[in-house]
């Protein structure tokens, strides 16, 4: 029921805050360690690419190259609500180390692959522990850390993702230059391990547990709808003719599987994909661009490497050195739209611009040759990447405008699920169309030419190493085969990504609401969803809007709107009196690096009302002064609560949104985050000193 002040209905013994009674290293120290597991999950997104061309000449089976990614890709995908949920219900603790372990096995077993059918199946079982990985890290951050200080640390998450996005390509051909592309499997087992031991040390969890009904079958439905659909699209025309029965009968199977998911979900108690979304005009919309934009992004970056180090000639690291203009544009438009969208509220101009410059970078990539220059190579990958990042951030932040305060957490997975699927699909076609294009053209390249022992057209599709050892004329031949039949993927993606940017023209943009700010980077970079629940989604958002605020003179606002006749310092200093009973002026100021004159003239002015009064070194509320306190107090709630607007507003008003917004308040008010500034101000200064 709606109430007539923030808060809950009835008085709750607190819980205990996140981290409370930890020493700060400790937690300094787990939180290093969920990030070496956010680590390692997001490396190897990235770090297979550069090293594929090798790995396929290795072991064989060209055909099958795309599968090497997309088994990740799916295993990852499907695995992240379920981890998501077990974490809930049994301890994220034991479930991430749980994680780990899965993650290193599938690890060590890629390393030890004698071909490609091991290699992907082992891919599939390292997916599956990387999905818990990405999505266990987030959540245990909001176990250890109070709300008020999760932003900083959730940065640090964001900054993982991006780092890898540069790095993975990078180390990826280092390893395969100077050691072997099995270490790029096996760099993870160190690494894992003392992650595994830190955790095991240092972690401690609060003993909460969310009891679920977690919808198993339809996790496995649709699992084997996109497997099924992946498998015909990957498999026709060059494993199983398109007319076979296999490729009919993986096409009809995958359809019909849609039926009794569809009953699933509408009878399960906490669907994995609730249907009902897709009610939603902004949610369908976006769950299709979001595909389009998976599908063209992972597309390019499975096989741009490959054109690099076969066609162009490089060496597998500076083939990741070539992939950095995409990465640097993805990255620069993703952070500035972001930005731009939470400040200014208006979005829709970022997804129409974001796919037509996606689609004017395919038909750039389209342009490539043999003899492209690296200025204008690199030209084309950053135009390519910079559409790309202009529509993945905000593609996020628009879905969560869109839904319901109960449907937040599983609407914001479920627009980059739809994003994760269309990676899958995305390597999975384009692998087919370069194998069905690259077969042919290279045996008329070669058609009644003298071969060398043991090189055969066959060969040549298998390795792409045997081109070196070609004559010079018929080498020619060979990578011009290469060459179009990789630069003609990204002609075929054109279409889907021109009806992407012809759905973006629909989405209504609709009034933004105060706490829908940037998603993280680790929602934007990763290939799987990161889950979250409505709480943790908004818990994120308010917190980090709790602190902004203070930076735009939190406390002039909050006196004012009390309507107390206080320096915003001694507003201040009586809400950390709320808090915690006392100040000692001295201290504070050399605690939180606020002037000692602005702490003696707000406690000066506080005794003079009569809103406190000295005990020793202590300065203590009065009677009067506790009821100010309280007044301040209800002001900063208030203010939380509007940032959420038409969720708080509503008649059924959630339960558990009043106990965090209750929550926040307790913590931010008065808290070391928000400083009042000389001169009235108020900024956020991190004390690096506790």
């Amino acid at each position: 029921m709606a109430q007539d002040t923030p808060g809950p209905a009835v008085t709750e013994a607190p819980a205990p805050v996140p981290g409370a009674g930890q020493p700060r290293s400790t937690v300094r120290v787990a939180i290093g360690a969920l990030l070496l597991g956010m680590l390692l999950a997001a490396l190897d997104q990235t770090i297979v690419s550069t090293a594929l061309p090798t790995i396929v000449s290795d072991l064989g089976g060209l055909e099958h190259l795309s599968w090497v990614v997309t088994a990740y890709l799916l295993a990852s995908t499907a695995a992240t609500p379920l981890w998501g949920k077990l974490g809930d219900q049994y301890g994220r603790k034991k479930l991430f180390q749980t994680a780990i372990v899965i993650f290193l096995v599938g690890s060590a077993l890629c390393g030890l692959s004698r071909n490609m059918p091991e290699l992907i199946g082992f891919r599939a079982l390292q997916g599956l522990g990387g999905g818990g990985l990405i999505s266990l890290s987030m959540a245990i951050v909001g176990d250890i850390v109070p709300p008020r200080e999760r932003g900083r640390y959730q940065g640090l998450f964001g900054a993982v993702f991006g780092g890898t996005s540069v790095l993975g390509p990078l180390l990826g051909g280092l390893f395969v230059d100077h050691l072997s592309w099995r270490w790029v499997f096996y760099v993870n087992l160190p690494v894992g391990v003392v992650a595994l031991l830190v955790i095991a040390a240092v972690l401690h969890i609060p003993a909460d547990r969310t009891p679920h009904r977690i919808d198993y079958l339809g996790t496995f439905l649709i699992a084997a709808v996109a497997t099924c659909l992946v498998l015909m699209t990957s498999l026709g025309g060059t494993t199983y003719p398109w007319s076979s029965w296999q490729i009919i009968g993986l096409g009809v199977l995958g359809v019909a599987l849609l039926v009794p998911f569809a009953r699933v979900e509408r009878r399960a108690a906490e669907p994995v994909l609730p249907l009902g979304l897709f009610r939603n005009h902004t949610f369908a919309l976006c769950s299709v661009i979001g595909f389009v934009v998976g599908f063209a992004m992972f597309g390019s970056m499975t096989y741009l490497p490959t054109f690099l180090q076969v066609v162009q000639g490089v060496s597998p690291t500076m083939s990741g050195v070539h992939m950095l203009p995409m990465v640097a544009g993805m990255l620069i438009s993703s952070t500035a739209s972001g930005q731009i969208v939470s400040r200014t509220g208006r979005y829709k101009v970022f997804p129409v611009a974001g796919t037509a410059v996606m689609t004017v970078g395919l038909l750039l990539l389209h342009r490539l040759d043999p003899a492209v220059g690296t200025t204008e190579m690199s030209a084309y990958f950053f135009v390519f990447g910079f559409g790309l990042g202009l529509v993945m951030q905000v593609l996020v932040l628009i879905v969560q405008n869109s839904v319901g305060y109960e449907n937040l957490g599983v609407a914001t997975s479920g627009a980059t699920f739809f994003r994760s699927i269309g990676a899958s699909f995305g390597v999975s076609i384009f692998g087919t169309i370069f194998t069905n294009q690259l077969g042919p053209r290279v045996e008329r390249a070669l058609a009644g030419v003298p071969l060398p022992p043991g090189v055969t057209p066959a060969a040549l599709q298998a390795d792409p190493r045997a081109v070196d050892r070609l004559p010079a004329a018929q080498r020619a031949g060979v990578l011009d085969a290469y060459s179009l039949s990789i630069t003609d993927v990204f002609l075929y993606a054109v279409p889907p990504a021109l009806l992407a940017f012809v759905l973006a023209w629909l989405l209504r943009e609709e009034p933004l609401r105060g706490s829908v700010t940037a998603p993280d980077t680790s929602e934007v970079i990763s290939s799987n969803p990161v889950e979250r629940s409505s709480r943790e989604e908004c818990a994120r958002a308010l917190s980090l809007l709790g602190s902004r605020e203070g930076r735009r003179k939190v406390y002039e606002k909050i006196t004012e709107r009390a309507g107390l006749d206080l320096r915003p310092a001694a507003s201040w200093m009586l809400l950390r009196m709320k808090r915690d009973g006392h100040v000692e002026p001295s201290f504070l100021a050399e605690r939180v690096d606020v002037p000692l004159r602005v702490v003696t003239d707000a406690a000066a002015q506080l005794e003079t009302r009569g809103l406190a009064e000295r005990q020793g070194l202590r300065l203590v509320p009065t009677e009067e002064g506790r009821q100010e306190a309280d007044r301040l107090f209800r002001v900063r709630e208030e203010m939380l609560a509007e940032l959420l607007g038409d969720w708080w507003t509503a008649e059924d008003r959630p339960h558990d949104l009043q106990a965090l917004v209750r929550r926040l308040t307790e913590e931010l008010s008065g808290s070391d985050e928000e400083q009042p500034r000389d001169g009235g101000s108020a900024e956020i200064k991190p004390d690096h000193r506790r």
